[in-house]
């Protein structure tokens, strides 16, 4: 079973971010086609990856998540801003506190690490909710270095905003002062992912266990 551990922001939060994507989904000219966006019944900030979990293993990461969760205190977040990852993963961003939510996905990640689990080996530092993926085709060219324009140099920088002309460009832009309301993160979801089962082609997620904080 493929598994990862996420906060889902409430309705609320999300009947908010969904009325503003709404207001620019279809701007620029061609977006709504050039981008896949992600339905909402997907929208969650990743706190910990597991990969593929042998089903033997999965109570006992509960019971790992569980503990977690029952140390954990509630603390506030808003979603606000915009950004693009590897000129193609567009992004809604995080405020409020922060730390507290790369504490979670620190813990979460040593929890699954304990039990011999893959090692989520991407950086967990920035928060963020995944929007929508622009479709290949509507990618820049490569420059004479390899590189697209407006991509990530090899240090990671330069990766949050393209090129003048570019999809993810101008719908990071037209984020960039988003703000949602302030939402209160009070537990944990173990969460299981089938790639390619759901909406027009895009992951099927189901959550498997629901883990409050401080019980």
């Amino acid at each position: 079973m493929r598994l990862f551990v996420a906060v889902v922001p409430s309705e609320e939060a999300l009947d908010h971010l969904d009325l503003a994507l709404a207001s620019v989904r279809g701007a620029p000219a061609g977006a709504h086609s050039a981008v896949r966006w992600a339905a909402r019944e997907t929208w969650h900030l990743t706190a910990a990856f597991y990969g593929e979990v042998p089903d033997g293993l999965v109570a006992a990461l509960t019971d790992e998540l569980s503990v977690v969760a029952a140390g954990s205190s509630p603390y506030s977040l808003r979603l606000r801003g915009a950004g693009v990852f590897a000129h193609r993963t567009l992004w809604v961003g995080v405020g409020g506190d922060v730390e507290a939510q790369r504490a979670l996905s620190a813990a979460a990640r040593l929890a699954g690490e304990q039990l011999g689990l893959r090692t989520d080996d991407r950086v967990r530092d920035r928060p963020h909710l995944t929007v929508g993926r622009v479709r290949p085709e509507s990618r820049p060219p490569r420059r004479r270095d390899g590189r697209r324009r407006g991509t990530a140099g090899p240090d990671g920088a330069g990766g949050a905003l393209a090129g003048e002309d570019d999809v993810a460009a101008a719908l990071v832009r037209a984020l960039a002062v988003y703000e949602g309301p302030t939402d209160t993160v009070d537990r944990l979801h173990l969460v299981s992912s089938t790639p390619g089962a759901g909406r027009a082609g895009g992951p099927l997620y189901r959550t498997v266990a629901e883990m409050p904080f401080g019980a």
